[in-house]
Order: C-alpha cells, then sequence, then structure tokens
C-alpha cells in the first residue's frame, strides 16, 4: 500500500473509533520486533483493557519509509504510536545522540541506568520536536562490529570504509582512523558483498537474523556504536485525549510486559548473537556461522574511550544548547562519569 492510502486508512481508522491504536514497529525482520513489539500491541495491550483498546499494527519497513521518518509522521497523526532508533532522527533532534553516544555504556546493566537517566531529557525533546509523549526507551543488542576482511583489533581499521550506526557513530568510528558511511541497514548486506564498505556496525543478534554472517567474515564484540536504543512514543493530542484511567492502563503494561522484557532479554542477547555468529556457544535461533571471533585488548578498549571523551562527546555537545548540555550532565553525566562541554 502507497504511503498516502496508508496514512488516509490509518486516519479514517482513528476518526472511526477513539479507542482504536495505530501502531508503527520498528525494523520487521528483528527480534525486538517479532517477539516484544508485535506480541505486546496486537494482543497484551488489547486483552489487558479488557477489549476497551484495540490496535492496528504494522512497521515502518512494512509501510515503505524511512526510519529517520517514523516520528515526523508520528507528530503529524499519520499513526497514533510509532518506534524507530532514535539515532536515526538525529538530524531533527540532536539532543537525542545523548542517549547513545558509542563506548559510553560497555555492559546491558550500564546501557539501562543510562536510559532510564535519560527519559526527562527524552520526555522534552519528543515532546517539543515531535508533537509526541515517551512510552518507553528499550535497546538492541549491543551494536559490534563486523568486517568482510580480517582484523586483529582497531589499528586494523586504519584507512578501512565502516558502515557507522549513526551520526555519532559515524565520528567515533573516523576517530579511529577509518572512513564513515551511511548505508541503511537493509543495503549493508550487498555493500559488504561487493566491496562497497570492508565492516559494519550493528548488533549481533540483529546482523544475524539479516545474515550479515553470510557477507563477512570477523566479528569484534566491542560495543562500538552504543545501544541503538528505540524510542516507543505516542502522539501528545492522541496521549491528552485519552482518559487519565486509559493513560495509566498504557504506561503500566507498557513499563511491565513490554520494557522489563526487554531490558532482561538484551543482558543475554549479545551473547546469543555472538554465539550463533562465530559458532562459540549455543545458538537459539538456528544453524551457527563460523565467523573469526576478534578478542578485544585493553588498548583497544581505552582507544575507543578516548576517541568517546576527546572527539565524540565534544562534539555532540557543540551541536545541543545549554540547557541539554546541563540537563545531560546532571543525569547521564552522573552515570558514566562524563561533562559535555561544547568545543
Amino acid at each position: 500500500m502507497a504511503l498516502s492510502a496508508l496514512g488516509l486508512a490509518l486516519a479514517a481508522g482513528s476518526a472511526n473509533a477513539a479507542d482504536t491504536l495505530n501502531v508503527v514497529g520498528s525494523w520487521s525482520s528483528l527480534e525486538l520486533n517479532r517477539q516484544f513489539e508485535k506480541p505486546f500491541w496486537s494482543e497484551t495491550l488489547p486483552g489487558a483493557s479488557n477489549g476497551d483498546l484495540s490496535t492496528q499494527v504494522t512497521t515502518f519497513d512494512q509501510m515503505g519509509i524511512p526510519g529517520s521518518d517514523v516520528y515526523r509522521y508520528l507528530g503529524d497523526g499519520v499513526f497514533d504510536v510509532g518506534m524507530t532508533v532514535a539515532d536515526y532522527t538525529v538530524s531533527d533532534a540532536p539532543e537525542l545522540e545523548g542517549l547513545d553516544l558509542p563506548m559510553m555504556a560497555p555492559t546491558a546493566e550500564e546501557a539501562q541506568q543510562v536510559a532510564e537517566a535519560f527519559r526527562p531529557l527524552a520526555e522534552s525533546t519528543m515532546n517539543k520536536r515531535f508533537n509526541s509523549h515517551v512510552l518507553a526507551i528499550v535497546p538492541y543488542p549491543a551494536q559490534v562490529l563486523f568486517c568482510n576482511t580480517p582484523i586483529e583489533g582497531l589499528d586494523d581499521l586504519q584507512d578501512k570504509k565502516v558502515r557507522a550506526s549513526g551520526r555519532s557513530t559515524g565520528g567515533f568510528i573516523e576517530a579511529l582512523g577509518a572512513q564513515s558511511l551511511n548505508i541503511a541497514f537493509n543495503e549493508v548486506p550487498g555493500s559488504l558483498e561487493r566491496g562497497v564498505i570492508d565492516c559494519a556496525v550493528t548488533g549481533s543478534l540483529s546482523g544475524y537474523s539479516a545474515g550479515w554472517h553470510e557477507v563477512s567474515s570477523h566479528l569484534m564484540p566491542l560495543p562500538l556504536g552504543g545501544w541503538d536504543y528505540v524510542i516507543t512514543a505516542i502522539n501528545q493530542d492522541k496521549w491528552q485525549g485519552l482518559g487519565a484511567e486509559t493513560q495509566t492502563l498504557i504506561q503500566q503494561q507498557v513499563d511491565s510486559e513490554f520494557t522489563a522484557p526487554v531490558w532482561e532479554n538484551a543482558r543475554g542477547e549479545t551473547a546469543r548473537g555472538v554465539a550463533c555468529l562465530t559458532g562459540e556457544g549455543d545458538c537459539p535461533l538456528g544453524k551457527s556461522a563460523d565467523m573469526t571471533l576478534v578478542d578485544f585488548s585493553d588498548d583497544d578498549a581505552k582507544r575507543a574511550r578516548a576517541a568517546l571523551e576527546d572527539t565524540v562527546l565534544p562534539a555532540w555537545a557543540a551541536r545541543v544548547d545549554a540547557e541539554t548540555r546541563k540537563t545531560w550532565n546532571e543525569s547521564v553525566g552522573k552515570v558514566v562519569g562524563l561533562t559535555a562541554t561544547a568545543e
């Protein structure tokens, strides 16, 4: 269905039934949507409402729109609830970059602390930039490095062409001496196969699900691209038009039946992805690949952290206003031990 036709259909559904939520999820092929987003919005929430809420559920790739446009359409009321990777939208909302700076949160536990600390800033940004209200912030697996050429450490990225997963990740990659390219997630396998790029960053399990192991040989499990957090938001006008009891029901269900299970899953998701990609461990999703696992050294970790502190963080700080820097320093900055200062 063409976007314009789908938009009219969604709008008509919303106009005809105030208790219907038109929901647009993230990538349809990945575990986050298949195991969490779709079941929650299609079954769990309607069931919890005893039929008072119904939903129409699709994903942005099934709609044929870029992930970077999801919040624009959400703010315009084309649909009621939208989900996409926050990093996809930073050209419209640079504040959101502060949620997912590379190497800022090396573990899932730290990533969750960052998400919780960033929540107020996400709320004010989504309201101001996209006329929407935040319901959840959840992660993909840690964003690791796939290469179709042998590497032994970060030094081997010198002059390599690397697909980054966002603007800050691009700056981070360039600080390591590589060339950063902006290529859509679904175009990466072909780009790796043709040699357009040497390496690419995405989640371990996301890469497995999308077949990146078929066109790459080496895997470095250092979270060079952060966590690709997905923000779930509802159109502000729609939210305000719901009754207080309905708002409470939705938020409570999102918290307990969506956000909490996704974060619990995240604690083992990166490791499961590595096992599936390398054969080192059990793969619960199918046949294991045989990528070469590249162990990162202490020097690699230190160099990556230095790139964050010396290049990526100051560059982001210069793209936002003083109030955003102050809010970030008093929340996320305290969690990760960093201070954002404009260049």
